[in-house]
């Protein structure tokens, strides 16, 4: 099974429904016209209207399983067992495959409320599917065959790259690259805020800091170097690079990030046994 021609619909059209989406489309792994939106926010689906011409927006999660092959469930996983009650009785599990990136929410719940032998597919994806430069982690269900699994990669590497993993780490890769854009983002920022800081025009500090850490991340992917290496290659004794790594150690800069990473994980942890204690 392929993905062309199949019907794609999203339970959900946010932040993350609208980067896999323009991902979809960007790298033609799936025609508007095969894609489905089920959103209940008028000024949303009038978004998604304008972002997107040629998908069909609509409010009935019911109907969009009826007509979609492949369903994906973007929903706040503080909404899902609603969700899943809605669809139940309109999935079809000889037909439907359905990948969830509702954080937090472990296979093992979205099978219990969903008919027995469902083909279910959970994924962390990240942000920058929006340039079709994500990567996402998946894992399988227990009724999913090696051909779901293979589907679901093709669906994930139309907006990026994508890794197979227990689902015992999804915490760990919610923690790591699920939030890490956020704290790229961060880090780019106070790059920039520090250009101008020492003097250079804004516009200026922007394109610099933008530039240097693509350039470092093509280094690295390049040559093969770690980000040890990468370091020592521009940190010559007595010099000004030395000078500002001290800096970033005063301020603890690595623990800092390894704890956003941890507490980022430690809160998706939180998310799924909340999940399951209320299944309790």
């Amino acid at each position: 099974m392929s993905l062309k021609g199949l019907k794609i619909g999203f339970i959900g059209g946010g932040q993350m429904a609208s980067a896999i989406i323009k991902g979809l489309i960007d790298s033609k792994a799936a025609l508007p016209e095969n894609i489905i939106v089920s959103e209940p926010s008028p000024e949303r689906r009038e978004y998604l209207k304008n972002t997107f011409p040629g998908i069909k927006i609509i409010f009935d999660n019911c109907a969009l399983v009826k007509e979609a092959d492949l369903i994906v469930l973007a929903v706040k996983p503080q909404i899902i067992k609603e969700v899943l009650k809605e669809i139940t009785l309109c999935v079809d599990t000889s037909r439907h495959l359905i990948i969830s990136i509702a954080a937090g929410i472990p296979i093992a719940l979205l099978e219990a409320h969903l008919p027995e032998k469902i083909k279910v597919v959970r994924v962390m994806p990240n942000t920058p599917a929006l340039v079709q430069a994500g990567i996402s982690v998946y894992t399988g269900g227990r009724y999913t065959s090696s051909e779901d699994l293979a589907l679901a990669r093709e669906f994930l590497e139309a907006f990026g790259k994508a890794i197979e993993l227990p689902e015992t780490y999804f915490d760990a890769v919610t923690g790591l690259s699920g939030s890490g854009p956020a704290y790229v983002a961060a880090f780019v920022e106070a790059l920039i805020d520090g250009g101008v800081k020492v003097g250079l025009p804004r516009p200026v500090a922007e394109i610099l800091a933008q530039e240097t850490i693509l350039g470092t991340l093509k280094l690295m992917q390049g040559t093969g170097k770690n980000p040890y290496e990468l370091k020592s290659m521009v940190t010559s004794p007595g010099g000004t690079t030395i000078c500002g790594l001290k800096a970033l150690e005063e301020g603890a800069f690595k623990a800092t990030v390894m704890d956003a990473v941890e507490e980022s994980a430690n809160r998706s942890k939180e998310l799924t046994l909340l999940a399951l204690k209320e299944e309790n």
